[in-house]
């Protein structure tokens, strides 16, 4: 789950992290009284979206004078930030976030996530920051430093000597600097945190560090020991089937396909969109159910495919480990009246009590196809939707 830099500087400003006074707003007027409280004579406005990229999409501006944030303000509140990262359909900026311009003498990178292949989370810093880090690894590997750390938090004294060597950093910066990399560490622990990222990290002509950027991503699986963070997502960051998804634990990723996935597991749902593909078809969306499905848990999933206009067909791919075959049989059925499901439907179901669950599509009067192997399922799903497409 991905924060707001807002939530995301609360969070490391516990830790230590110098971070310069901010404010929120959702208004116009919420943002003029934001700037006088701050007693801000000129500010640095910004959009708070899940995205990258906000700077060169127009989503960070200056007002020169106090009686501009007004008019920058309402430029940004509501702006729809539209680029690579957020898709054809954007993300529109509900609240923007308010700051005073900061001198910059000199831009840092410093983040920490997990290294996937040594199972061990990492410190990555740079002094090149503001700008893609890929980028900077790409063209300059030698300025990445890579240093992993314990499941504590905590850093070593040989590592903060290596890391304030490597950033250039001598005498007092390099006590701010180790600092802020102890506290981002024991943020990324404590947080339960996938992805913690300062770009940039500045130094001030005077010398001060200071967080101008922060990035706090959030293990999902994990947010149950984080009801704070828990209570920080933002529905209107994400597309309409993908709240309604979490909203009833379903996993749901759109896609650009016109098949509609409705699978229990993540393993079976991506052999599932391959073996689509495979077929000549495009799935849809990614859609687990979970092992413990219920009819109603079925009847949302249904109803979140259905909302995609793009959907000519649905394959129904269900495997019976934990899960009742005769549960989801009737859980589609039960939906397919419910929702007056008009495109056609595929199923193909295996394992626990599947006989009882074929045997309840066969004597169902709706038009439900059924297959026993995947491969021939993935076919007539693909062939229905490219009849169904023919005929609109």
């Amino acid at each position: 789950m991905n924060l707001h830099e807002y939530q995301a500087k609360k969070i490391l400003k516990r830790y230590g992290i110098p971070i310069p006074d901010f404010g929120v707003a959702e208004s116009v007027e919420e943002a003029v009284r934001v700037g006088k409280e701050l007693g801000l004579e000129t500010a640095v406005l910004k959009i708070q979206v899940h995205a990258g990229g906000r700077g060169k999409a127009g989503g960070v501006k200056f007002a020169k004078t106090r009686a501009e944030i007004s008019s920058v303000a309402k430029a940004l509140i509501g702006m729809k930030m539209v680029n690579q990262q957020t898709g054809p359909d954007g993300v529109i900026a509900q609240k923007i976030l308010i700051t005073k311009p900061v001198d910059i003498a000199k831009e840092y990178y410093i983040g920490a996530l997990i290294d996937r292949e040594r199972a061990v989370p990492i410190l990555i810093a740079s002094p090149e920051g503001g700008m893609d880090i890929e980028e900077v690894a790409h063209k300059w590997p030698e300025k990445i430093l890579k240093m992993p750390f314990g499941f504590d938090g905590a850093l070593h004294s040989y590592q903060l000597l290596r890391l304030t060597k490597f950033m250039g950093w001598t005498g007092e910066e390099a006590k701010r600097g180790a600092k802020i990399a102890q506290g981002l560490t024991k943020c990324f622990i404590e947080m339960d945190a996938s992805l913690v990222e300062i770009n940039p990290l500045v130094k001030t002509p005077d010398g001060e560090i200071l967080a101008l950027d922060a990035k706090l991503s959030v293990d999902e699986n994990a947010l149950f020991r984080q009801p704070e963070l828990q209570a920080m997502y933002d529905a209107t960051q994400v597309s309409s089937q993908e709240a309604a998804a979490k909203e009833f634990d379903l996993a749901y990723i759109a896609m650009d396909g016109n098949i509609g996935c409705m699978v229990n597991g993540a393993g079976l749902a991506m052999a599932t969109m391959d073996i689509i593909q495979l077929a000549g078809g495009a799935p849809a969306n990614f859609l687990d159910v979970g092992g413990g499905a219920t009819k109603e848990k079925v009847s949302e999933g249904f109803r979140i495919i259905l909302s995609d206009p793009k959907v000519k067909a649905i394959l129904v791919n269900i495997f019976g480990g934990i899960m009742n075959c005769a549960t989801i049989a009737d859980g589609v059925i039960h939906a397919a009246k419910e929702l007056h499901i008009h495109v056609p439907i595929v199923v193909r179901l295996e394992g626990t009590n599947v006989e009882e669950g074929r045997r309840l599509f066969r004597e169902s009067p709706l038009k439900i196809q059924t297959a026993e192997d995947l491969k021939t399922a993935a076919e007539l799903a693909v062939k229905a939707a490219q009849k169904n497409r023919k005929i609109d």
